[in-house]
């Protein structure tokens, strides 16, 4: 794909009026919102569960105390992944070009592609939720009602999937005020901010801003709003593919997580034999969730 002078013939001389298509604002990086950025040095990071010991028990008069231990659980593995994109232009192409905002336009194209491809592969950890092709350390996917645990199992969605409504929303909320540990005991898990792609912006608003309760003629206040539940704004993300999946970021302490191997770099090169201009962008991350508490959701009715 090598950019020659009829790639693009009308830069060749002057009389454009205007150069249009590689202007249109980009949305801000929703990844930065959702995931814990960190710096790793290895080709690939681990995180590792310990689990916790059982509630104490009644000890008999002259019996013997009951032991127990902690051990080791399911072990998350981040494997960075490189992505690079680049162009190549011919040294007439480069020469000859008559209009300074045609050459912006192929680094602005170049980072564009490069922040596409991110939002998509953190988004897309949200997307592949319920999908049994993508599971995680426990061996079931991120959106379960069943994790496995050392006693027991714990769910992060419902039973029943529902569509984005202010009943379905304190139901998951139930789940994350009743969440509890490997030993399944109670643990205080908070709900932090609603996830929700565009199509579900304006029904997500009236639920998390009304005073009374939503939709209804009730005189009832809106539970979710008194109680201080999902203080921050909702995110709404551009990169969810499901137009009826919502979900709820919790404050788990080892949630979602974005390794940054090596940052974007650009380099550029011309070749000898052709003079051709080579320019090139890198970088090398991970995106994945260790605790899948962090995210409790549906995929919608």
């Amino acid at each position: 794909m090598v950019e020659t002078r009829g790639t693009l013939p009308k830069s060749l001389w002057p009389g454009v009026k205007a150069w249009w298509g590689a202007d249109y604002e980009m949305y801000p990086e929703v990844c930065r919102s959702v995931y814990e950025t960190r710096n790793s040095t290895m080709a690939f990071e681990e995180d590792v569960q310990i689990t916790l010991m059982a509630a104490a028990r009644v000890k008999s008069e002259g019996g013997s105390t009951t032991y127990d231990n902690i051990g080791q659980g399911y072990t998350t593995r981040y494997t960075h992944v490189a992505y690079s994109n680049g162009f190549i232009v011919t040294r007439e192409q480069f020469a000859d070009n008559q209009y300074p905002k045609v050459a912006k336009a192929r680094t602005k194209a170049l980072s564009k592609s490069h922040r596409v491809t991110k939002e998509t592969v953190a988004a897309n950890i949200l997307n592949r939720a319920t999908s049994g092709s993508y599971l995680g350390a426990d061996g079931v996917s991120l959106l379960s009602t069943a994790h496995p645990e050392k006693v027991g199992t714990f769910a992060n969605r419902t039973a029943v999937a529902a569509d984005l409504s202010e009943s379905a929303l304190e139901d998951l909320l139930i789940l994350i005020m009743t969440a509890t540990d490997s030993v399944g005991d109670p643990i205080q898990l908070k709900a932090k901010k609603l996830i929700i792609p565009p199509q579900l912006a304006f029904v997500a608003t009236r639920i998390l801003s009304s005073v009374q309760q939503s939709g209804t003629a009730n005189n009832d206040v809106n539970a979710i709003k008194e109680m201080g539940l999902l203080q921050e704004k909702p995110i709404m993300w551009q990169y969810l593919t499901d137009p009826d999946a919502y979900f709820i970021q919790t404050d788990a302490p080892e949630g979602m997580i974005h390794y940054q191997r090596e940052a974007r770099e650009i380099t550029r090169e011309g070749d000898f034999d052709t003079d051709n201009l080579k320019v090139k962008s890198y970088e090398r991350y991970s995106f994945g969730y260790t605790d899948p508490r962090c995210i409790y959701g549906s995929p919608g009715a």
